[in-house]
């Protein structure tokens, strides 16, 4: 007797998991995999130091006992960011361009390896954005995979798939949910004795509000935003001097190491006698640079020292003096 085989997207959540395991349960075989697109807010935060949670989606494969691969798409994700074609979510979050690029290279695999259908943790209407069903339409016409995406906490409030209407999965033992409640989803998560993040929310920087925020205005004061910034907004304090020179300090030895990475494309300062006191400048302005060293000494310190400066390769060393003025924080709230 054949045994199907299917793809599913983990994104480390409980319904990406949950998903998967009702299939599984079927007597499918599953595969997941899972896509790092460079702004996995947990991901991030490990690399820097600053957590040492384990990747959400290797957990979850664990829990419910099937293999995954780790696929890399940030090169290409970050153009999808800086020009998506159906837009922007409430954030700088381009979802529906998101799902249509991962859903792609998850059929390049099912393709290539044989699979029969892919598995998403989509709910219907539980994110506005992207998961209507005249959404859903839409990302499968683009990805190329009409009625071959399954989507099992839902598919009994929308058209039968490829997969159901082969008899590869029987749609009675498939859910209906709607909307953002996610009781369903928890009672499951008892049943089966799964671990799932508490409260349950995304782990996309672009969804962030601060994130947005620096994006934006970054757009709107110097007219473009590049690669390197998408890195940028991730990380550090950052401040907008009044000539018009973006400052991005580092908050601890993590986000110091992080931002050196960058030294050798961008101007930067250091005040050696602070251990992460380090800060790139980008759109820098001369007659800006004494405020830099003042900015530095209010935050590193609070007190009068040196700050070598790194400007237009050259090296100046200036005497910083920590003012008690206000600075443009570039975020939304708090600083």
């Amino acid at each position: 007797m054949y045994r199907a085989k299917a793809l599913a997207l983990l994104s480390g959540g409980l319904d990406s998991m949950l998903s998967a395991l009702l299939i599984k349960e079927q007597g499918v075989y599953v595969k997941g995999i899972h896509f790092y697109t460079g702004f996995c807010i947990t991901e991030h935060k490990r690399r820097l130091g600053l957590s040492n949670k384990a990747n959400p989606a290797i957990k979850s494969a664990s829990q419910i006992g099937v293999p995954i691969e780790i696929i890399d798409i940030s090169k290409e994700y970050l153009k999808v960011v800086l020009n998506p074609k159906f837009g922007y979510g409430k954030n700088v979050n381009p979802c529906i361009d998101c799902r249509i690029l991962m859903l792609k290279k998850a059929k390049e695999i099912m393709q290539k390896e044989g699979y029969d259908f892919i598995i998403t943790g989509e709910v219907v209407y539980q994110r506005p954005m992207s998961q209507t069903p005249s959404r859903l339409k839409l990302i499968e016409r683009e990805a190329g995979l009409e009625g071959l995406i399954l989507r099992p906490l839902s598919a009994k409030v929308l058209p039968p798939t490829i997969p159901e209407m082969k008899g590869l999965v029987d749609r009675e033992k498939l859910l209906g949910i709607r909307g953002r409640g996610r009781k369903v989803q928890i009672e499951l998560a008892k049943r089966y004795n799964l671990e799932y993040e508490q409260p349950a929310g995304g782990c996309c920087y672009l969804t962030d509000e601060n994130y947005a925020f620096r994006f934006k205005e970054v757009f709107s004061f110097e007219g473009r935003v590049d690669e390197d910034d998408l890195h940028l907004f991730m990380v550090g304090r950052h401040v907008r001097l009044k000539g018009g020179t973006r400052v991005i300090m580092a908050r601890s030895l993590g986000e110091k190491n992080y931002l050196m990475g960058f030294k050798g494309r961008f101007d930067h300062a250091l005040k050696e006698d602070h251990p992460f006191a380090f800060a790139l400048l980008r759109n820098t302005k001369e007659e800006d640079l004494k405020e830099v060293a003042n900015l530095m000494c209010r935050y590193y310190g609070k007190r009068e020292g040196k700050v070598k400066i790194n400007f237009k390769g050259k090296t100046l060393e200036l005497l910083g003096h920590p003012q008690p003025k206000e600075y443009k924080l570039l975020v939304k709230s708090g600083g």
